[in-house]
């Protein structure tokens, strides 16, 4: 990543983790060019799959920082 790109991660590492998740999906938009209404409801299904998985236990939360530095290491 950019020094610049980094930077804008440490600070959106600051925000609490529903304004991260509104950022996430605010550049995940910005790639989208056709299907926004099939993406929307393929994304609430996964979503509601995650929470309803770490519900029951089968999931676990990280922090961000470990997640990222796991996604790093790959």
């Amino acid at each position: 990543m950019t020094t610049e790109a980094n930077a804008i991660l440490k600070e959106a590492l600051k925000l609490d983790a529903i304004q991260r998740a509104e950022l996430i999906e605010a550049l995940f938009r910005s790639f989208e060019t056709t299907g926004t209404e099939a993406n929307d409801t393929a994304w609430a299904k996964e979503a509601e799959s995650r929470i309803d998985a770490y519900q029951a236990g089968k999931l676990r939360a990280s922090a961000a920082d470990e997640a990222l530095v796991r996604i790093s290491k790959q």
